[in-house]
């Protein structure tokens, strides 16, 4: 009997999911088991997510959360990993239209409609190739709520301690 080979799954991360790699929070455990896991995991984030971190640990930083030292090996971890590990997608005007129009729709941020329709936006071709689809991990219930309301698979990294 041919051995089972395990399918791909596809993670996509908003920014408030992406901090708990970095910075431990509820949840950061969970989110490392899945960042670690390369073989079956592919993890995805918007190129904004970055921006978003960055300012997340930066207010962390300066509320005393984490040490300037803590702030700068994050920072660098965040962009090695930017570099190397994770699936970047570019905000292009479409992400922006079909962002707008989630807003119309959906209680969102303007951010998190730029996330969601990230999401939305890099489910279909995995989707269509026949292959399971992304599951949108977000720390924000409103943000979660929308996201299933638009059809994706969701979990919350808070109900990971």
């Amino acid at each position: 009997m041919a051995e089972q080979l395990a399918r791909p799954l596809t993670f996509y991360l908003d920014a408030s999911a992406l901090v708990k790699r970095y910075i431990a929070e509820i949840g950061t455990t969970w989110i490392e088991a899945l960042c670690a896991n390369e073989d079956t995991n592919a993890i995805a984030i918007a190129h904004i997510g970055l921006v978003e971190a960055a300012a997340a640990f930066a207010v962390k930083q300066r509320s005393n959360a984490i040490t300037p030292i803590e702030y700068d090996n994050a920072l660098a971890d965040l962009i090695w990993d930017a570099q190397r590990r994770y699936q970047l997608v570019v905000v292009s005007h479409i992400q922006v239209d079909r962002a707008i129009q989630l807003t119309r729709r959906q209680k969102l941020r303007g951010y998190d409609a730029v996330h969601l329709a990230c999401a939305l936006s890099l489910n279909e071709p995995i989707v269509d190739n026949g292959l399971p689809p992304l599951i949108f991990i977000s720390a924000d219930n409103d943000l979660l709520i929308a996201a299933a309301a638009e059809g994706l698979a969701t979990d919350n990294p808070n109900n990971h301690p």
